[in-house]
């Protein structure tokens, strides 16, 4: 016996022309929904690829004589100085180091700091670090059509972004690439005041413009963050200053210890 909407064969018969309309109809909304939701930009904090937020304390494992103690007069070993620049750096007075302030503390030598950062998002555009060495602030700007204030400072404009990685597409032999994916976070730092790549006065000058990658990564039980960064100075420098400095992550805040740098309060 046959029911009345399958025929003789036990095959179904077609869809009416209303069905089918309904059919289409609700496809099309499914597809214009998709398309809308795919096109929609993420914001940067939605975007991020790895969470680099919360407390991290730096681990010296390299350069220990230039990072934990305040190197001789003279000792700019490893730094690329010009002439210009050693000549600047052989004039620096142990003597009055305690005037040198917030020196030592501006972008391009805050990470190489032994200390704690906190970072946190300002908005869903800027990302937030705060030093508890030096007690500083940098901004990093996901919104690059914002201009940098007129002023230079010691952290300097920062604009940010999540580094796009091209692929390969196929099984790695096309030529075609597939999409990107998302990699380090790219941050480019200028308009900064001149300051100290280390203690004993190596300088770089308001021309220097700074490249950083932050990536983060697990190992030994650990969340670790990698900060590479790259340093160029026309006026003081014969080649870039390249630098690659880790930091642990904490539980918590409890070990938060700043300490500002204004009139030499922070001593070494």
């Amino acid at each position: 016996m046959d029911d009345s909407h399958v025929r003789g064969s036990g095959i179904p018969k077609p869809l009416g022309k209303p069905a089918l309309t309904m059919i289409r109809a609700a496809l099309m909304v499914w597809i214009v929904a998709w398309l809308a939701a795919a096109q929609t930009p993420k914001t940067p904090r939605a975007a991020a690829p790895f969470d680099v937020t919360g407390n991290w304390v730096s681990v010296v494992t390299e350069d220990w004589r230039w990072r934990m103690l305040t190197p001789a007069k003279g000792d700019y070993a490893s730094v690329p100085l010009n002439p210009d620049g050693r000549k600047v750096a052989d004039t620096w007075d142990p003597s009055r180091a305690a005037g040198d302030g917030c020196k030592p503390y501006g972008a391009a030598g805050i990470m190489r700091v032994p200390g704690r950062l906190r970072i946190a998002w300002e908005n869903d555009t800027t990302l937030r670090i705060d030093t508890d060495a030096g007690q500083q602030t940098r901004l990093l700007h996901f919104d690059t059509p914002q201009k940098p204030a007129a002023e230079r400072t010691w952290q300097g404009y920062s604009a940010a972004e999540w580094e796009k990685i091209l692929q390969r597409g196929g099984l790695g032999v096309s030529l075609q690439q597939g999409p990107p994916r998302t990699g380090a976070l790219k941050v480019i730092t200028t308009n900064l005041r001149s300051g100290y790549l280390r203690w004993n006065g190596v300088p770089y000058s308001e021309d220097t413009s700074m490249t950083e990658y932050f990536d983060r990564l697990s190992a030994y039980g650990s969340d670790w963050l990698t900060v590479f960064t790259i340093v160029e100075d026309p006026r003081y420098l014969d080649q870039p200053f390249i630098t690659s400095t880790h930091f642990k992550r904490e539980p918590d805040g409890s070990r938060w210890m700043p300490e500002p740098c204004e009139s030499g309060a922070v001593k070494r």
